[in-house]
């Protein structure tokens, strides 16, 4: 295990582990434009054929993350943050190679079950922002890691292109490279986190997927959020899933123009966790804040599903932006309501529940895509994964209002209301 440096956190730990977030996201973006043609060749079928592989792939690596991350989120509560943390860069950038020199599809399947199992940099990254945090600045610190992840977003699909047009193997090395030097930066720069006093012992019971959920489910506090989180996820995963397909359906984009609405969207998103999320949670506070963006974020999905003009879209990207607040506040809820020494495994037990969501949600949003604008379709409606998307994002208000309602003292402390 790499040993706890025993410098105390300060400015540079908290900035290390925005650029860990920033190029963890921007390592997978980059790979993003060449997926379609690297399954053709190595199916050796069309991009039409190939890319249903695509989905299984998606399959694997949310199963593996899904049982992984409690696992990293208990053992970061037992060893600290930092080890996880490098471990889950290095096997970043292992991972790259692997899938960069994969000559099968069994190998490349190999290559992203290991990047699911070691996708813990979020998760462990939002536990070691609420050790470094006042409770009363983790809003902001949540935004900025939002923003972190959003920036990778709008840099990696973009420069991902432009590498395949000169390799298709080569944006997967570039990304390790990038994971090296996050690495070797995190190794001689990054202190430990969290006391030892504040640690506690690992609990293989509490510790796996089931496990975690089942002990966040006997604290109604908490659990309620949770499940909004989960729910919240499984609408927000209309993006991945079909935003590609429904511009290229319904507009007629070519892939630039489905580049530039994707970096539209990751500006749209950085810009909002970066600025409106902290100044949103201060002003509201985390209770009004993530009800707004759960409105707002409806309201979104809606504007999507009707939008049938390219320009209308856009204006859509900008509303949607606003949402971005949700996850934020809902983070700033749970951190302030868990014990210091259980924030590992509170992300880890949120991570699992939002890669289990994304184990049949892809499933769900293109099948519901397919429905309505494959030939023959009975009713053709182009938008109704969005519209779907509304409903589940309107439905996670639910066990949001019952877990404040339920615990309203108690959220009312640690996450107050504006005045």
């Amino acid at each position: 295990m790499i040993p706890a440096s025993p410098r105390p956190p300060g400015k540079n730990a908290f900035l290390f582990v925005v650029v860990a977030v920033a190029i963890n996201m921007l390592s997978f973006g980059l790979v993003m434009p060449i997926m379609p043609a690297l399954l053709a060749e190595l199916t050796d079928q069309p991009i039409e054929i190939a890319i249903k592989s695509n989905g299984w792939l998606a399959v694997v690596f949310a199963v593996a993350n899904f049982l992984a991350m409690p696992l990293l989120g208990g053992l970061s509560d037992r060893f600290g943050r930092r080890p996880i943390l490098l471990i889950s860069i290095a096997m970043l950038g292992v991972d790259m190679v692997i899938l960069g020199l994969a000559p099968t599809l069994g190998i490349l399947f190999l290559g992203r079950a290991l990047a699911g199992f070691f996708s813990g940099t979020v998760s462990v990254a939002n536990a070691y922002v609420a050790d470094v945090t006042a409770p009363e600045d983790r809003g902001r610190a949540f935004g900025m890691l939002g923003a972190a992840f959003g920036f990778g977003f709008i840099l990696g699909p973009v420069f991902g292109g432009l590498l395949g047009e000169i390799h298709t193997r080569l944006p997967f090395f570039v990304a390790a490279g990038f994971a090296g030097l996050n690495f070797l930066y995190g190794y001689f720069v990054l202190p430990e986190s969290l006391a030892r006093e504040n640690r506690r012992d690992f609990s293989l019971a509490r510790t796996n997927p089931f496990g975690a959920i089942k002990h966040f489910a006997k604290l109604p506090r908490v659990a309620w959020f949770i499940i909004t989180i989960g729910v919240f996820q499984i609408a927000h995963s209309v993006y991945p899933t079909t935003w590609n397909y429904h511009g290229a359906s319904r507009y007629g984009w070519s892939e630039w123009e489905i580049g530039i609405s994707l970096g539209a969207v990751g500006l749209g998103s950085a810009l909002s966790q970066a600025v409106l999320s902290g100044w949103l949670i201060k002003r509201l506070g985390a209770m009004r804040a993530a009800m707004l963006g759960l409105g707002t974020h409806v309201l979104a999905m809606i504007g999507f599903a009707f939008a049938i003009h390219p320009w209308m879209a856009f204006a859509m990207i900008a509303v949607s932006a606003a949402g971005g607040v949700v996850m934020p506040a809902i983070n700033t809820i749970t951190a302030n309501l868990t014990p210091m020494n259980a924030q590992g495994e509170l992300q880890g037990a949120q991570s699992s529940i939002m890669a289990f969501t994304l184990i049949f949600s892809p499933v769900l949003m293109t099948q519901v895509f397919s429905a309505y604008t494959a030939p023959g379709a009975p009713v053709h409606f182009a938008g109704a994964a969005f519209l779907l998307a509304a409903l589940i994002a309107a439905l996670a208000m639910i066990p949001f209002v019952l877990g404040v309602r339920a615990n309203r003292d108690a959220v009312a402390v640690v996450a107050p209301l504006a005045e």
